[in-house]
């Protein structure tokens, strides 16, 4: 399908491979530090530091996510193996039955919109991100012990919702996901992070074939190099924020993290009144 976002949007410059790597490896630390990949924390860098256009930067941040999540599912699967996770194969079901949905058909919103239009839903995103972040690390998330109908039901529905955000923004979506299946259904944190990633790996990929079906999705191929650099420095840290897990107090680290979204949400606004080049019409 050929959408009105015909040029895709490599960085404005041959930015150092250094400074592409550094960034991954910021984001990746902040990601790290709290038990998340970071893509909500990278989409910014893309289009404010790095010069991508927004829905291409959408694109390269999915591309980046898709990745992270794969690098980690070993790691996870270490510490909740597969076969208490299958125990819960009915949790992943109830939420992949609306995330699948909803990333299609976030994917599909977002290559129909102007630029300047995705960029203002970009902000608006980065707050409730933010408010997630907050709750889901400050205070202790109850469950709500739904009837079995109720549970199916909301399930989906949440299922779709994370869908629609996480395609929107690129994102792997755990954020959203790990405090919905606590709530839910009643599932430990630990677990629940690990049922994260089984949840956003197909959604995610999803969204990307959605994306992959747009004319913007060539940004990929004109930015192969910019990837692979930033997504090394994505993983390498990851594992170094989780080693920092702890170091820093929640009380300080959370509302710090949040402030850099609110922040972020401020100026991808902004950026929003001077129109997109490339993908306006």
């Amino acid at each position: 399908m050929t959408s009105e976002k015909t040029a895709p949007a490599p960085a404005r410059a041959a930015h150092s491979p250094v400074l592409v790597f550094a960034a991954g490896t910021a984001v990746g630390v902040l990601g790290g530090m709290i038990g998340l990949g970071g893509a909500e924390f990278r989409l910014p860098l893309l289009i404010a530091l790095f010069g991508f256009a927004a829905l291409p930067a959408v694109i390269v941040n999915k591309a980046m996510s898709l990745i992270v999540v794969l690098a980690a599912i070993p790691a996870r699967l270490a510490a909740v193996p597969l076969a208490d996770l299958g125990a819960h194969w009915t949790v992943a079901a109830n939420l992949l039955a609306g995330s699948l949905l909803g990333a299609w058909t976030g994917a599909s919103w977002a290559v129909r919109m102007r630029g300047a239009t995705l960029h203002k839903v970009l902000a608006a995103l980065m707050v409730p991100m933010a408010g997630a972040l907050v709750l889901a690390h400050t205070a202790t998330v109850g469950t709500l012990m739904l009837p079995g109908p109720a549970q199916a039901v909301a399930g989906v529905v949440a299922g779709f919702g994370i869908g629609v955000v996480a395609a929107v923004m690129g994102v792997a979506g755990g954020e959203l996901l790990i405090p919905a299946i606590v709530l839910l259904y009643a599932v430990d944190i630990k677990t629940a992070g690990s049922l994260s990633l089984l949840v956003s790996l197909p959604t995610m990929l999803v969204a990307f074939a959605r994306y992959s079906r747009d004319d913007s999705f060539a940004v990929l191929r004109a930015n192969l190099r910019f990837t692979g650099i930033m997504v090394a420095g994505s993983i390498a840290g990851a594992l170094l924020g989780g080693l920092l897990l702890g170091v820093v107090p929640d009380l300080v680290l959370i509302p710090l993290l949040a402030a850099i979204l609110l922040i972020s949400a401020v100026k991808l606004a902004r950026h929003s009144t001077t129109g997109d080049p490339v993908t306006d019409r």
